[in-house]
């Protein structure tokens, strides 16, 4: 096995027990929130192989929550998640999946808000593949390969010619460098994600660039070295 850094080994700071189990957890719930945006009102998680055998005794479950409150995985308040959460409104159930997947350690969210029509939803599946790292494999059905280490910036948009080049056209003008992209479409002129991790945190102006180009729908960044916002 390679590894990257030195935190692959050791893992990083941390409320523990386990930096797989814990810190791993902490950054995919994470993700998903920032990804998300507000605070979700209802968040379904489901555990897969280890982590559905062993979540409760080791508190991946309490982890997967502070993640969820946009929590470092330091923050000291981790062990209280779950209370924070009620308090704050947003209701949190955990349970066994079914189905394998290529990593041990995999859960998959299922965050939402609102009912009927205006319902909001976001869908996720990530795995923590030790000593704190993790890797994100599918947003909403699409396939994706995103580590969490770098600001990652996810741009909805139609599977039209010319995107890819369009999108890496105003990284390049930005003097933005690109560490890993990933793209997935639902089908052809469907709807299509490009999935990028940036050595760098995106200016504002850069996010606005590419929203306005035709055929995009939304762009959103999540950047887990950000302090926590609440």
């Amino acid at each position: 096995m390679r590894f990257k850094d030195v935190f692959s080994i050791i893992g990083p700071a941390m409320i523990g027990p386990s930096s797989s189990h814990t810190a791993g957890a902490v950054r995919i719930g994470r993700f998903a929130r920032q990804l998300f945006g507000p605070q979700p009102e209802r968040v379904e998680v489901r555990f897969f192989g280890s982590f559905a055998a062993t979540f409760k005794g080791h508190g991946t479950d309490i982890a997967i929550t502070g993640g969820l409150l946009d929590w470092q995985t330091d923050d000291p308040r981790i062990p209280r998640a779950m209370t924070y959460a009620q308090e704050r409104g947003m209701r949190v159930a955990f349970g066994q999946g079914t189905g394998l997947y290529s990593h041990p350690n995999t859960v998959r969210l299922l965050l939402s808000s609102g009912t009927g029509p205006g319902c909001r939803e976001l869908t996720l599946t990530g795995a923590s593949i030790g000593g704190g790292t993790i890797e994100i494999t599918d947003i909403d059905g699409f396939s994706v390969k995103l580590s969490g280490s770098y600001p990652a910036v996810m741009v909805r948009h139609r599977d039209v010619t010319g995107m890819v080049a369009n999108i890496t056209d105003i990284l390049r003008d930005s003097s933005s460098n690109i560490a890993h992209m990933s793209v997935d479409r639902k089908g052809r002129s469907g709807e299509a994600l490009t999935a990028l991790e940036l050595d760098g945190a995106p200016s504002p102006r850069l996010m606005e660039q590419l929203a306005s180009l035709d055929q995009v729908s939304r762009v959103l960044c999540v950047d887990l070295s950000r302090d926590s916002s609440a």
